[in-house]
């Protein structure tokens, strides 16, 4: 590998690297970077990995060496039998002295649930093999955050790929590539066992910015070209945010590092988001971002507040669920809170930062612990959201012990939809004005 490639980013991290709000808290020793090779041939594919596209859909993406390839994808429901083709669109970017390899998108369907599917890719190379999501409850997502790519990365991987799962959920910090780009490209191999099996729902965090001033001022060049999830179909303008239905849930992904001020696109869309919610086809109503709101621990004060401050009550107003973020790389679980005290209607707030990042852990917190804060602990890990039904979920967080996968903590979850005193205020008005037309 050129050793060019990892000299342009050496200004950004001497002087542009964003810092830690709080520089005391110590963190526990990271792993050794895990750097995946390219092994196949140049037209073959790399770096596979598939995400929800409205209903029945999924995209494939991929990468090849080789710029002759077709943004083809082949597929059928058994193994070497491909009934389907279709084909899609392909980018590629600069930065600085990397280039990119050939980057394929290719939207594939009308596809059936709860089915296996096996695909090729660009005419050539291995069969994958994907499973779409269920039509009806139960459905159950892994989040992880703050992946990154080392040993307890691939740890974490291989427990998450130990039970079968739906949909992946991730709030932001893929690669930790930081600029080198040759790590975006190891990321995706690292991840394609897993992330070419079941979707892969991302957003971004402050790793995937990327910002060079005056030559790459707006950033997430990298991000946007390799993982582009489904916001035109729901009216974003941004792929920073956006959102999706899956399973009588409605997923909200935030733009942590995306304008959220009341004047900003973003601010503007989630307020038309919200609104048009239709509770009855999707009970439950779950948001990601990746600077939490609430946190106990040391690292990272402070650095959601503002975006709190803009956006918390329409959140609260249209009874959310939960919320996740990662960017504290630890575990942290809340009760119901609103405006910083606990509130049964208010979203349930959890912090999954802890995927296995090259950072290591946020090790300490603040004492004394506040009464909100109802389980925190600084160990890798990656937590499960089982919906059972209309009305009833179960979160778990899995800690990451190497060789085993450790439940060490879990809860019953009752959709606020389905509480008499904190149905969404959208549909208390509705109800309100059904019943003076009774009368």
């Amino acid at each position: 590998m050129p050793k060019l490639l990892f000299l342009f980013p050496i200004l950004f991290f001497l002087f542009l690297r964003p810092h830690h709000a709080a520089e005391d808290f110590v963190r526990q020793p990271a792993r050794p970077l895990v750097f995946t090779p390219h092994n196949r041939p140049q037209s073959h594919p790399q770096q596979v990995h598939v995400s929800l596209v409205g209903d029945n859909y999924m995209k494939v993406s991929w990468v090849t060496d080789e710029n002759g390839v077709p943004s083809t994808v082949e597929y059928g429901k058994l193994p070497g039998k491909y009934e389907s083709s279709a084909t899609g669109e392909h980018t590629s970017y600069r930065y600085f002295f990397y280039s990119s390899g050939k980057i394929h998108h290719v939207t594939i369907g009308p596809l059936d649930p709860a089915t296996t599917y096996y695909y090729r890719c660009g005419g050539s190379g291995p069969e994958f093999n994907f499973r779409t999501p269920p039509a009806t409850y139960p459905i159950e997502f892994v989040l992880a955050g703050d992946l990154g790519q080392t040993e307890w990365t691939n740890t974490t991987l291989e427990h998450i790929n130990a039970r079968n799962y739906d949909v992946l959920l991730l709030p932001g910090d893929l690669s930790y590539a930081d600029t080198q780009q040759p790590l975006w490209d190891s990321f995706g191999r690292l991840v394609e066992p897993y992330a070419s099996r079941r979707p892969w729902m991302v957003t971004q965090g402050n790793h995937e910015q990327e910002i060079f001033p005056m030559i790459y001022p707006k950033g997430f060049k990298a991000y946007n070209s390799r993982w582009p999830m489904p916001y035109k179909e729901s009216g974003s303008e941004s792929n920073l945010y956006y959102s999706f239905d899956v399973v009588g849930t409605h997923v909200i992904m935030l733009g942590s590092y995306a304008d959220f001020g009341p004047d900003s696109d973003q601010y503007k869309w989630l307020a038309n988001d919200l609104a048009k919610i239709d509770r009855s086809r999707t009970p439950w109503v779950v948001v990601l971002l990746h600077a939490p709101w609430y946190n106990s621990n040391l690292a990272h004060q402070g650095e959601g507040e503002s975006m709190r401050l803009a956006m918390e009550e329409m959140l609260y107003n249209s009874r959310v669920d939960m919320v996740f973020s990662g960017h504290v790389h630890a575990y942290e679980r809340f009760t119901r809170v609103y405006d910083n005290n606990a509130d049964p209607c208010g979203p349930m707030y959890i912090t999954i930062g802890d995927g296995g990042n090259r950072e290591g852990l946020a090790m300490l917190y603040k004492e004394p612990k506040p009464v909100i804060s109802l389980f925190r602990e600084a160990s890798f890990g990656h937590g499960r959201l089982r919906i059972m039904n209309d009305t009833h979920a179960h979160w778990s967080w899995n800690r990451n012990d190497d060789s085993s996968n450790v439940v060490a903590d879990g809860i019953w979850l009752e959709s606020l939809r389905s509480s008499c005193s904190c149905a969404p205020k959208m549909e208390q008005k509705m109800e309100h004005t059904s019943g003076k037309d009774e009368l």
